[in-house]
This record gives C-alpha cells, structure tokens and sequence, in this order.
C-alpha cells in the first residue's frame, strides 16, 4: 500500500513540474538556471550558500517566441550531464522526484550539505551516472541497493562519519575488491563515543550470503513439468527469489524459511515452452550487505520444425533459403522429385547454425532445366520428423522429349547404344594406344626431372639443409585490403613476366623508384636472382602456399648473405599471378620501421616468392605466452624457465611500436582488417612489427569464425560495424588495436576465451567489451575502452593513442635484458 502512495506522489510531482513549465508555452519558453547556481545546457553548479530545501530545479524563463513541448523540455533536462551543489544546508533528503527528469546526467556531487537521507530509488532513472561525490554530508548509513543498477567509476565518501554497524558492512568489502575508488579513500565509522577506520570494523554475523542451486544444467523436453530449487543462507537472513521476467512457460514460487539463517524458494515450470531453450534461470539472494547469484542453463528439446523454406533466387549462386529450429539438431536431408540428393559440387548445402536455428541455402551452380522440380526438405532429430516441399523453376526445357529424362543423367542415344561388334574392337585398339602413349610420355617425364633437375626451385649452388635456426613466423600477407589496379607497363629491359603481366624490376638493391606511366608513379620491385636464395627448412603453410627459412646472398652491401622468410606462390593461375604482382607493389611502398620488410621477388621461374624480413622471436602471440608469470617452454622435450617475465614498461614498449606502425598506415590510407598479436612478429631488442604471412590462419584457426564455409574472419578483433555490415575502416582498426592491448596485457590470452564464436557475437553487436586486465592499469584500460566505443568516430585517433601510450611509457626505462 505504502509502494501505491508513493508511486501516486511521484507521479503527481512530475504531473506539477511539467504543468507549471507549460503554463508559459503559449507566451515560449526556455529553461532558466536557479538563482543561485551557474548553468549552461550540459552542467549546473550550485556552489554558493543557500538554505532552500528542494533540490535545484531548472525554470522556466520567457522568450517571447513560440512555445516548446513537453519532449522538448524533457529533452532539455536530459542534455544535463553535470550536476555540482554545495554548501546546500536546507538540502536534507535526496528524493527520486529531485533526480528523475535529469536522464542524462553523469556525474553528481552533493558536498557539504546537510544531506540525511536518500530514497530508495533516488537513482533509478539515472542510468548513465558514473561519479557520486556526497562527501562531508552528515549521512549515518548508506545502501548498496542505490547504486546496484550503476556502473560507477568512482564514489566518493569522504569526511561522513558512518555509524558503525551491518548496513555498512558492503562498503568494506567494496574497499576490500578496490571497486569504485573506495580504497584510495580514508572512511571512518563511530561505534559508541570512538571513532575508527572503517577498514578496521569488525562485524559478526554479517557478511554476503551463499547461494546454492539444485543444477547447473537442466535438459528436459517440450510440455515435460519440472521444480528447481534455490537455498539463500546466512546472516543476515537473505531475501532470496528467481528471476523469470522474460521466461515463456507458465512458472509458480513456494518460499520456505529454515530459521536462523536459511532461506528457500522453488520454482516450478509447467508445460515447458520450447521458446524457453537456452534460456537461464537465476536465483538472487541478497541482504543489506550484499547480493549474490547462481545460474541454471535451460535446455529445452523439442522436435524439427521447418520455419521457412524459399523458392530458388539467383545470388552469386542459386539458391533454395531454409530456417529449421529443433533441439537437438536436426539432420538435413534434401530430395528432388522423391530421389535423395547428395552433396556435389554443383549442388551442396551451406548453413550455419544459431542457438537452435539452423539457417542456410540448397546452392545449385548453374542450374539447367535437369534441375526443374519439387524439392523436398526433411528435418530430422530423435523427438521426430517433419518435411517440406518448394517448387524450384530454373530454365525451359529447350526440347519437350528432354523432361522425361533422369535428372542429371541424359538418355544416350539409340546409335551410340547399338555399336557393332567389330567398331567396338577397333575402339578398344586405339584407346589400348592411347594409354600406351600416355605411359611413355609418363616415363620420359620422370627420368627428365630424375637427371636433369637442378637444386630445389631451380637453384644454384648448395643443396638445402636443414638448419637449427629459431622459428620465426609470418610477415605482412596483404596490409591493404582495397583494390589497386597497376598500370599497363611497357615491356623493357627491366620488365619480368610474370602471367601476361610484366613487372618492372631492378638488380640494385636501392628497393624501389618511380617513374610516370598511366599519369601516376610506377612502383619498381626489387628482383632477386633465385640462384642467391637458399632454403634452409619449411617455416609453415597457408592458403597462398609454403613459406620458408633462407638465406639470400647479394642483398645487402655490407653483408655476404642475410636471414630472410621467403613466401611462395602454390597456385599457378592467371588469377593468382595478377594478385602476386598487386602485392608486390603494395608491399614495395610499405617501407617503416615498424612494419615488416619486403625485400622483392623471385619471378625466373616456378614457383613465383617474396622475400620478407625474418624476425628472431617469431609471432607477437607465442612470445608473450612464453615471457608471461608462469610460462615454460619445452627444450627437447624438457622444461626450461623462460629468460625473463614482461613488466609493464615492456608492454607498453611493445604497444607504443605497434600504435607507431599503425599511425604509418593510417597515413597511407591502408587498413589492416585482421590487427592481431598473431599477426605481430619480435626481433632482437623487443623491437616489433606489424606483418601477416597469411599462415596464421592455419596455426590460429581457434582465432578465427568461418562464414559460408570460405570465408575467415577474426571476430573476436572486430567492432560491431564490421561483424554486421563488413565495413573495414581505420577506426576498425582502433578497435583491434584495442584488442591487441588487452593480449599484450593478459599475457597472449585469446580474447573473449570463455565464450563460443556465436556468443562472442552477440557479446560485441550488443556492446560489451572485456574486462579489465588484472595486472592492467587504469590507465591503460582507459586507452582500451577509448578504442572500443560503439560508434566509430567516437574512438581515440591512432595518433592519439600513441602519444598516450608514449607519455604512460616516459615515467620508466624500458628493459631489455628478458631477450637472449
């Protein structure tokens, strides 16, 4: 009854609020500041002495010019971002009334007042607040319950004098986790005439309460009826109760009280809907120093159902789109005309699967009228079957006698059946000649390759040996991810085909010049003699082909030979050829200290590689993972203590190089699209580089969420703009920036670790991001969530961020002595 009255008063003081503000709309309006206070239309300060015991509202002040709506003036208090008030000594209770039509607020301080109390729900239309100052106020006790739908950054409390007691037992603790700068703060209780520390209080009898659950997971199946239960102990007594606000099946509470210090409650659910299949059950128990949860995972089975099935619609291929939902899975079989269809390459299913959706396409690649016909979709789990059937039309049958043929399978012809016997036996010679031929020209082949071959690729000089040269890993596969098109280039002297493309080379190893063609510079490529390239072992493989440990001689004036990566070009093809010259040229005019080198090509011959700086210490990710507090590396077989763990000025080392790498590209307009520590290479003196090799997709599959069955994408790197819509910008690459910090901090751990792919989905698109680092300082955190705001120009410029991470890294020197 008294929660009625409360609520009919609320509403009627916001009923008189808004009224008396309208009262002038007919004259127009604008909101005025207090008399006491300066405003502006994002902050009020209220800092001079006044005895006035209401809160201070914004009034209405007359313009003259025509009148605003109630939206309008809501909008108005919403733009209030800041509210500062002092030395208020009428000010005694904080009311909900007082706080709800500033919406927008963030920051709120009430110091020095004669502040006694505050309503339960003094801040429950206040969501976005982040700073509470109610310093110096007479305040006796104070409740978590305010400030549990809050996400502070800070709270302050100093120079109230608590009285010491259970009701502020949850600002101990809070001090005790280091949450919301509690425990920068000095905070005292009385307890009789004494005054003590508040980190001193000693309590009995009052602490969190336990919970406990009667599972972890509950499987059960549609329409079954089902009790869970949930016990609440200690002291205080917890109330203790279930929160099923969104949950479908019809649910019933009994509450039991095993005195002193037990509280229970069960739920019941009947006739279980299977809208409720993942969905989680969670038991609150909470008294005044706190609360605490535990979670069910509900899991509903039910049979298949066919949500939707389409006609066939021409996209990149043909395709028949289908939604099925069941629990468990169900298995998917496809029939044409009543004939069962298997997967090939004309004709395959494509689909993804979503909680208990399985949605995907029936893809045909150039379909003919063989195809014509009803297909039929069966969905199939162990609670049951169902099916569908969709017309699919493709094209006219260009003869009416061609319908009435198998699918796929024309009916030879009456002639080609009835051969006589004697043309059969001539066939049967000249196909025994044929093969005979094919075998000689086989075996001329390999004695040619047997005794005539050169050294491995073609070149000259030793043989390739295995050397005992550390491991490195990738350089930079394709930093732009856009399209450029080269220019036709004359054939010359300098010129090497490479397809029906030539590229321009030069011998000097002076990497690169230009000269006009096509109104723009010409990009020239440095050309490596395969003869100066020797193999010393197989570093990995990715989709493009192998890539290799080598040395290269020549290159460098002042050194005879030089530790390079060389990457090579497994398909032949016209297609990849045209992309390994478009790389190249890319490549050519990346040219910076924190970005991995290219050296040139070696285009004389098969197959078509790239020569790339080799970094000593291999990927970014394994490095960190091994100079982390607890790393071990294995050395034959035998665990060995690394040389040394990362501090902080190293990490901030190793990100201000990375941020210096990416603030280059941003000036050359290039976006990375996959920024990773994987795709990050160490070299002597923890110097860092950005590269990407391409193979860290095969060594890093975990790290990556395949689309459509082809596609890879880094999700757990990835903002929202480009998980939904696949736009690529440099502010995408903040984000992952942001990412890469979070690894460099956590010691090489897989960001969002403890979630599935589609769940890490849904955690980015709806916009929370990872918790902070334990060893991570707030300041460096500040940089993450600054690169990972929602909206892309929200975020830190890459220029911004290395200037910060370069002012964080001055304080200390950066040490080196962790790298043999």
């Amino acid at each position: 009854m008294m929660d009625v009255r409360m609520l009919a008063a609320r509403i009627c003081w916001r009923l008189l609020v808004l009224s008396s503000l309208l009262l002038q709309r007919a004259r127009g309006s604008m909101l005025d500041c207090p008399p006491t206070c300066s405003c502006s239309p994002t902050e009020i300060h209220c800092t001079k002495s006044d005895s006035g015991n209401f809160f201070p509202l914004l009034a209405l002040q007359d313009t003259g010019s025509s009148g605003n709506s109630s939206n309008d003036i809501e909008e108005l208090f919403k733009n209030i971002s800041t509210i500062h008030i002092e030395n208020w000594t009428g000010l005694q209770v904080l009311r909900d009334v007082d706080m709800e039509l500033y919406t927008g607020l963030e920051r709120l301080t009430i110091m020095n007042c004669n502040l006694r109390a505050i309503q339960a729900r003094a801040f429950a239309q206040n969501p976005h607040l982040r700073y509470i100052n109610l310093s110096k106020n007479p305040l006796t006790t104070l409740s978590w319950q305010l400030f549990q739908n809050l996400q502070l950054s800070e709270l302050r409390l100093e120079g109230i004098l608590f009285e010491c007691g259970c009701e502020i037992r949850w600002i101990q603790l809070w001090q005790q986790r280091t949450l919301s700068s509690l425990n920068k703060q000095n905070l005292y209780c009385k307890r009789g005439g004494s005054r003590i520390p508040l980190r001193s209080m000693n309590i009995p009898h009052c602490d969190l309460p336990d919970i406990r659950v009667s599972h972890n997971t509950l499987t059960v199946v549609e329409g079954d009826n089902v009790t869970v239960s949930c016990n609440g102990s200690g002291a205080p007594l917890p109330e203790v109760d279930w929160t099923v606000g969104a949950l479908q099946s019809i649910n019933t509470h009994l509450s039991n009280v095993y005195p002193p210090n037990i509280h229970s409650i069960n739920l019941t659910l009947v006739n279980i809907s299977h809208e409720d299949n993942n969905f989680t059950l969670t038991c609150i128990s909470e008294n005044m120093v706190g609360m605490t949860n535990a979670s069910i995972q509900l899991s509903v089975q039910f049979p298949p159902s066919i949500w939707k099935l389409e006609e066939p619609e021409h996209r990149h291929e043909t395709c028949i789109e289908f939604t099925v939902r069941g629990n468990p899975r169900p298995t998917l079989r496809w029939f044409h005309n009543d004939k069962e269809i298997f997967q090939s390459n004309y004709v395959r299913t494509e689909l993804e699967n979503y909680k208990d959706f399985v949605e995907g396409c029936l893809n045909f690649k150039n379909p003919t009228h063989y195809n014509n016909g009803n297909y039929t979709l069966v969905a199939s789990n162990p609670l049951g079957s169902t099916s569908k059937t969709v017309f699919g039309h493709f094209l006219e049958a260009p003869f009416p006698e061609d319908e009435d043929q198998e699918y796929g399978i024309p009916t030879p012809p009456d002639d080609v059946a009835n051969i006589p016997e004697e043309d059969s036996f001539g066939v049967s010679i000249a196909v025994g000649l044929a093969g005979f031929a094919c075998v000689l020209l086989i075996v001329l082949f390999v004695l040619i390759n047997k005794y005539g071959r050169r050294s491995k690729f073609g070149m000259k000089g030793p043989v390739a040996v295995i050397s005992g040269e550390e491991d490195s890993a990738s350089p930079l596969h394709h930093v732009n991810h856009g399209i450029i098109t080269p220019c036709t280039l004359d054939a010359g002297p300098d010129a090497v085909v490479i397809g029906m493309s030539r590229i321009p080379v030069i011998e000097n190893p002076q990497y690169f010049r230009h000269g006009h063609n096509c109104n723009k510079p010409t990009t020239y490529v440095q050309h490596i003699k395969r003869r100066d390239i020797i193999l010393k072992r197989e570093l990995g493989e990715g989709a493009f082909g192998k890539v290799f440990l080598a040395e290269c001689y020549n290159l460098s004036p002042t050194k005879d030979k030089t530790l390079v990566a060389v990457k090579t070009l497994k398909d032949p093809t016209l297609a990849a050829r045209k992309d390994f010259q478009r790389e190249a040229e890319l490549l050519t005019n990346l040219q910076h200290e924190h970005i991995v080198k290219f050296y040139g090509v070696c285009v004389d011959g098969d197959p078509l590689i790239m020569v790339f700086e080799y970094m000593k210490h291999g990927d970014l990710n394994k490095f960190l993972r091994a100079h982390g507090p607890d790393a071990m590396i294995l050395v034959d077989g035998q665990p060995l203590q690394t040389s040394g763990e990362l501090g902080l000025s190293q990490m901030l080392h190793v990100a201000s190089q990375i941020a210096s790498g990416m603030v280059y590209l941003a000036l050359q307009h290039f976006v990375h699209r996959d920024l990773a520590t994987r795709n990050c290479l160490v070299g002597n003196g923890l110097l860092v580089k950005i590269g990407d090799f391409g193979m860290s997709r095969d060594i890093y599959s975990t790290d990556y969420y395949r689309v459509g069955g082809h596609t890879m994408l880094p999700i757990r790197w990835m903002p929202p703009e480009s998980i939904m819509y696949r736009k690529f910008t440099t502010e995408s690459d903040v984000w992952s920036f942001g990412v890469i910090m979070w690894e460099i901090f956590t010691y090489g751990k897989q960001p969002w670790f403890q979630l599935a792919n589609n769940e890490v989905i849904e955690c980015i698109t709806q916009g929370r991001v990872l918790d902070r680092p334990r060893l991570c300082p707030k300041e460096v955190y500040d940089v993450m969530l600054g690169c990972w705001q929602q909206e892309p120009q929200q975020r830190l410029s890459i220029k911004e961020i290395q200037n910060i991470l370069f002012a964080l890294g001055k304080a200390t020197p950066v040490y080196l002595d962790i790298l043999g």
